[in-house]
């Protein structure tokens, strides 16, 4: 394996779905929980499951993970800086 070559995790099976939620649906995010976006968990630019996606800092994520009770939940992470 080359060192310089990143893999790839997104289609794991372990790693839920990730993807840039956009400003608006930002806007409704927050106002639903009542926060600020940096009380959310955190997450770095350079994570591996969401490098792919083009982030940078300030965007929120929305993380999608099957649930065997609920059968889907949904989580929010905002992006910041290494």
């Amino acid at each position: 394996m080359n060192k310089g070559t990143p893999i790839d995790i997104s289609n794991h099976i372990y790693v839920p779905k990730h993807e840039i939620i956009s400003k608006q649906e930002a806007e409704k995010v927050l106002q639903k929980f009542n926060c600020k976006p940096t009380e959310l968990p955190l997450i770095f630019e350079n994570d591996p499951a969401i490098i792919k996606l083009g982030v940078k800092p300030g965007d929120l994520v929305k993380i999608t993970r099957k649930s065997a009770t609920a059968g889907e939940s949904l989580y929010y992470r905002y992006v910041v800086e290494v």
